[in-house]
């Protein structure tokens, strides 16, 4: 027997608890089907686009936060080295670059193997940890896209400690 043949019942949906998690923290958000759930955040730098997804193949809860970031084609092959230098840093989660939709995302995933049922802390940690992660990194992507700096001198510059805020 492999994994994918396992049936465990549930106390309750994996993405109701989203679902429950989202309403009572006010979130703007929009279940666009049994086993997803679309998320609009704001953060200081960009709004993000996050969905939480079922998949009960795996048993596991993916998540998928997405943000505007512009990629020209020239500028790929840097955008991919910057990924490769920050996610070698990650504990928690990656970075992706889809390039047909030209869109950067910060994707992790929550595995519920066994029955298991998220938690509303788990929900809420990880829509936090990637919005901090996001924020963290979001100017060096802006910088390799934008600036044509080398994805080392851009990762650089976003992980300068300041004091303070200007």
């Amino acid at each position: 027997m492999t994994l994918l043949e396992l049936d465990h019942d549930r106390l309750a949906h994996p993405v109701d608890v989203i679902e429950h998690v989202a309403h009572a923290r006010e979130w703007n958000f929009e279940r666009t089907g049994d086993d997803e759930i679309a998320v609009a955040f704001a953060g200081n730098w960009t709004n993000y686009h996050i969905s939480y997804a079922w998949m009960p193949d795996f048993e596991s809860l993916h998540f998928a936060c997405a943000f505007d970031v512009t990629v020209q084609k020239n500028r790929i092959g840097e955008l991919t080295r910057l990924l490769s230098l920050i996610n070698e840093q990650l504990l928690i989660g990656h970075f992706d670059f889809w390039e047909q939709e030209g869109a950067v995302m910060f994707r992790h995933s929550l595995i519920l193997a066994g029955g298991a049922e998220p938690t509303e802390a788990q929900v809420e940690v990880m829509l936090s940890s990637a919005i901090e992660t996001c924020e963290c990194y979001f100017q060096a992507f802006q910088s390799v896209v934008w600036s044509g700096v080398t994805a080392r001198d851009a990762l650089d510059h976003a992980m300068f400690e300041t004091v303070g805020e200007a």
